[in-house]
Formats: structure tokens, sequence, C-alpha cells
């Protein structure tokens, strides 16, 4: 906040890398929250704070987002016996063709999830920071005054 970041980018900022940290994907989210952290303008570090702050939310949801887009859109189980991921294992086409359909299902669901959950999180956020900043007076002498659209 003493960069002069004003509660509401660093609020959209923090929000931003969270819904992201929380998506089905795996191993792209530090990319990506970079890349639309980067494109809207937000604070890189803060967006980064949020998706790592989530990551163990993150593990917790992947099957739960899989489950839900398996139920949504009526798609095959995701195979958990040792039987079923053996007989998958000899069907390379297969394999790839139902783990994509399970994730970009799981996406959908993600998506729909994050459209509502990112504007409340930001609210909130934004309202903690600015309690924050009153309460700490530090930060608040330390950037420009606050104009009422913030």
């Amino acid at each position: 906040m003493r960069g002069g970041v004003t509660p509401r980018r660093m609020a959209w900022s923090l929000a931003l890398g969270i819904v992201l940290g929380i998506n089905p994907s795996v191993g792209l989210t530090t990319v990506v929250v970079i890349l639309i952290a980067w494109t809207l303008g937000l604070n890189q570090v803060a967006s980064q704070i949020g998706v790592h702050v989530v990551a163990p939310l993150h593990l917790l949801l992947f099957i739960p987002f899989i489950d839900l887009g398996i139920h949504l859109f009526h798609t095959r189980r995701l195979p958990l016996s040792r039987q079923q991921i053996e007989h998958l294992s000899h069907h390379p086409w297969r394999l790839v063709r139902n783990i994509w359909q399970w994730e970009w299902h799981a996406l959908i669901v993600w998506g729909i999830v994050a459209a509502v959950l990112m504007p409340l999180l930001a609210l909130y956020i934004r309202h903690a920071l600015v309690v924050l900043m009153h309460r700490n007076r530090v930060l608040l002498r330390s950037r420009p005054a606050l104009s009422e659209s913030e």
C-alpha cells in the first residue's frame, strides 16, 4: 500500500490471484496470473500472493470441480480403481480425450464460480484494506488521499 496502490486495485489483484489459484488446471496458474494481471494493470506481487495462499485450497477443490463438471455435462466418472486406470493406460488416445473432457468441463464450472466469487472477494478485500489503512495511520499518511471512487 505504501507504493501508491489504491485499495481497489490491491483488492482486485488479490481477488484475481485467489480466484485463479483455485482453478482446476495444473501448472499454468502462475503464468496465467502474470499475463492477466499485466493485461489488466493489476499488482503482480499481490496477485501472486493470492495464488500461492490458496494453493492448498486448489488441491482440495480439484476433484470437486471435476466431479461437478461430470455431473453437469453427464460424462463418464473418473477412473479411480486400479483396473480402470490400467485399462485407460492401454488406450492412450481415449485417456487423453477423457482427461481433456474432464478438464474442460471442470474449467467451465470453475469459470461460473469465478464470475460470482471474484467481484465479491474484491469487495470484501477492499473493505478490509480500507479498515486496515484507517487503523494504521502510517499506511494512510504514506500514500495519496483516498478519493470517493476508491
